[in-house]
């Protein structure tokens, strides 16, 4: 089954800056993360978003009116700030695969999908 694996964090936490030593722990464990979902066969998909400064939402409240604005879907302290996409065995491996994500503070929400038109 696949399992959509979403990273809600403060989008403000400090992240080291590139090219020093703790830059590369930093991105060395995430590099580590993804290559276990690759060997694993767990790996889709994933990705990390850009801030929620260059989000665009469109709303619809009605069929035929849309408004678009800048910004998030929501305001709060926790953004969505990433996204994996995992085939795992069931919700237990899911849960597991997420809980290796290397991030000290987030919201992690693992949820089944329910249709993938591009599934095998």
């Amino acid at each position: 089954m696949d399992y959509m694996i979403l990273i809600h964090a403060d989008e403000t936490a400090v992240v080291p800056n590139p090219g020093t030593p703790e830059f590369d722990e930093y991105l060395g464990a995430w590099t580590g993360y993804n290559q276990r979902l690759i060997d694993g066969g767990h790996w889709i998909a994933g990705g990390s978003l850009q801030g929620t400064d260059t989000a665009t939402t469109i709303r619809r409240s009605a069929p035929g009116t849309q408004s678009v604005t800048d910004g998030p879907y929501t305001e709060t302290e926790e953004q969505l700030g990433g996204f994996y996409l995992v085939r795992a065995a069931d919700l237990d491996e899911a849960l597991d695969l997420a809980g290796g994500i290397p991030i000290p503070s987030a919201s992690i929400e693992v949820r089944p999908v329910k249709f993938r038109p591009d599934a095998a």
